[in-house]
């Protein structure tokens, strides 16, 4: 038994973009779409659902910073933990380089 299925066919962003406006705008069908591109339209569907998606979340985002997921949350805790005791570490060396003049001065 022979297989006959064809190779699979990548599509960039850019063309995948570039059929979706055209599907939006009317000038392309979702089944030209698809013998345009050499695609299922299968492919077109999911296209068309994952540009839908992604523009609803975009224009529903809230303006501003965008929400912190609990991984960055955690590193950022850590970053500015790690500050702190950059800091002190300073401020102590400091101190102790002060002293070690000041008695050099002394002497």
């Amino acid at each position: 038994m022979s297989s006959t299925r064809k190779a699979k066919r990548f599509l960039s962003a850019e063309q995948k973009y570039d059929l979706f406006v055209r599907m939006l705008s009317g000038q392309l069908s979702q089944a030209d779409a698809a013998a345009e591109a050499g695609v299922d339209r299968s492919t077109i569907s999911t296209l068309r659902k994952t540009a839908r998606d992604g523009a609803l979340a975009a224009l529903s985002a809230k303006p501003g910073r965008p929400k912190q997921t609990t991984a960055e949350r955690t590193e950022l805790a850590g970053l500015r933990a790690e500050v702190r005791r950059l800091q002190e570490t300073i401020i102590e060396q400091a101190i102790e380089l002060a002293a070690l003049r000041g008695k050099a001065s002394w002497g």
